[in-house]
């Protein structure tokens, strides 16, 4: 330094500067910095950590354990961003275009489109990747992270809530999960693009990700890539999709074989909807009215609000008993519309006031349709309380009781906090990811391309019966919550009776129920039930006879 003269000091002091300048610029536009860390010694080469680049940023890979049923697991938990790309096409001749494409060398001439992120699960110490099951895991919305079937049900590691599943007060906390189902398979849990801390890469637009094929095909080539980086194409391989998710998954279904030569053995529907018609309370559409009516029962039930003689029968007897009026007399009456006789009118009027405790002149009014926005704060108007979409247990107080417009679900405060703090802290403090973007747990992603009009609904029933009757070996299993709003259980029920699958392969898909609702896992007697009947459709998924397509 003592050599210089003030000029070339100066100038060495403006490029040191520029370059500060630059590492900090580089620093705050980098959307996740995981810290790196050493793979444990047990570890499988699963997961392994690559250098880091601005295309593929380093992994954050972490060492634990958790007891299950009394057995120490070892295991690694691996968070960070795949990057999703495809084959850069030169679209101009220009050749300065050329030569700055040049002066970028990108393997296998791929572009970056978007950032994935993604925490994956994996046990230590198994010596054949190809015997231990895969599971990837996502929530719906669109636009809804994984952070509920993260934080709620399935990984190692959950929030505290009540047994019932409501928050307690806060501060929130984290313990190990006893229902993990880390004892029986690997989970990678996927945050679509826009939701989490996924996004675009710089300069794409995000609307190309935010449809009903677009997004089927970006978590398609997700769970492609994850299996190809980390050798688990010979591993039993599972889908587990909750609400939206389900219609994601059932869709992937066909994707994942059409397009990869991908066959799933097995695909776990929670809370399913594959067919919007049974939702979209729209004109002269019954079905949602139908489907929605046994859940109203329930949630009746719950509330003691039915007749002396259905309010002693159990919860699974009045439910029977609402799904034989709903697909019964209920539908005839609504399919004949204004030409329903006026004393069959008011019978039927009579029996939905029996099922559901709301005036049959209410019934009367509404033509005999109670759309699920008015049925909210119909259910417990006379308490000045709305009851829960996502779980109709739950109940909170009206900001304007007396009033019919839908004003906010008490179900999804009820875990909202505690699921978003701990999994905020919990990222950071034992996955050592480091970032200050926000994680989405619901993203904006509207408008959201749900496909060709003239197909009617966003349906993906029909890519899952396409699937199934070509992989015979693909099962299939909906879980289904009494008191969801959301997704009710008797609309899946005919959404899937709707696919007229042939008696062999109908034979592949199972139902089973949980005194609870969207979120079923937050209840803990039904968190146990989820553990236990997975371990029932694992071994069956996993102990199949060949099927001779010869004799077919």
């Amino acid at each position: 330094m003592a050599n210089l003269t003030p000029a070339k000091l100066l100038g060495l002091l403006l490029v040191l500067a520029s370059a500060a300048a630059l590492r900090a610029e580089t620093k705050s536009e980098s959307a996740v910095a995981p810290v790196k860390t050493e793979l444990p010694a047990a570890a499988t080469k699963s997961d392994k950590p690559e250098a880091a680049s601005d295309d593929e940023p380093a992994l954050s890979v972490t060492a634990h354990t958790v007891t299950v049923n009394g057995q120490v697991l070892k295991y690694h938990a691996t968070a960070g961003y795949l990057v999703l790309k495809e084959e850069d096409k030169p679209t101009g001749s220009d050749d300065k275009e050329k030569s700055d494409s040049a002066k970028k060398p990108n393997k296998d001439n791929l572009k970056p489109k978007a950032r994935v992120f993604f925490t994956a699960y994996t046990l230590d110490d198994v010596a054949d990747p190809a015997t231990r099951p895969l599971m990837f895991v996502f929530n719906g919305g669109p636009g809804s992270a994984s952070m509920w079937l993260h934080m709620g049900a399935i990984a190692p590691r959950r929030a505290v809530l009540t047994d019932d599943g409501e928050a307690p007060p806060p501060p929130y906390r984290i313990v190990d999960n006893e229902a993990t189902w880390l004892d029986r398979t690997d989970l990678v849990f996927i945050d679509p693009v826009s939701t989490g801390y996924s996004r675009p890469a710089p300069k794409e637009n995000a609307n190309q990700f935010h449809g009903l094929r677009e997004d089927i095909a970006s978590v398609g080539d997700f769970i492609r890539l994850y299996t190809s980086r980390n050798t688990r194409w010979l591993s039993p391989k599972f889908i587990l999709g909750e609400s939206y998710g389900t219609t994601r998954a059932a869709g992937l279904s066909d994707y994942l074989q059409g397009t990869y030569g991908y066959y799933l053995n097995g695909i776990i529907l929670v809370s399913t909807v594959i067919n919007f018609q049974t939702l979209n309370f729209t004109p002269q559409n019954n079905e949602p009215y139908i489907g929605f009516l046994p859940t109203y029962a329930a949630t009746a039930w719950y509330h003691k609000k039915l007749p002396a003689d259905l309010q002693t029968k159990s919860l699974a007897e009045v439910a029977a008993l609402a799904r034989l009026f709903a697909g019964g007399d209920y539908a005839l009456a609504l399919a004949r519309g204004d030409t329903l006789p006026a004393a069959e009118f008011q019978r039927i009027a009579a029996e939905l006031q029996r099922f559901t405790g709301i005036p049959a002149v209410y019934w009367l009014q509404r033509k005999l349709r109670l759309p699920d926005a008015l049925y909210y704060n119909q259910q417990l108007k006379d308490e000045g309380k709305v009851v829960g979409r996502l779980d109709s247990r739950f109940t909170g107080l009206r900001y304007e009781p007396g009033t019919e417009n839908y004003e906010y679900d008490p179900a999804t405060e009820a875990v909202l906090g505690p699921l978003s703090a701990v999994f905020n802290d919990y990222v950071r403090r034992e996955l050592k990811v480091e970032t200050d973007l926000p994680y989405n747990a619901f993203a904006n992603v509207n408008p959201w391309n749900f496909g060709d009009a003239g197909n009617g609904h966003p349906n993906t029933a029909e890519d899952l019966r396409k699937a199934m009757t070509r992989n015979p070996y693909l099962k299939i299993w909906v879980t289904a919550g009494y008191y969801d709003l959301a997704t009710p259980y008797y609309a899946a029920e005919n959404s899937v009776a709707l696919m007229n699958l042939e008696p062999g392969i109908r034979a592949n898909l199972r139902f089973t129920y949980y005194e609870a609702g969207h979120m079923h896992y937050i209840h803990q007697p039904s968190r146990a039930k989820f553990k236990a009947d997975f371990e029932t459709f694992l071994h069956d998924a996993l102990n199949q006879k060949s099927v001779r397509a010869t004799a077919r």
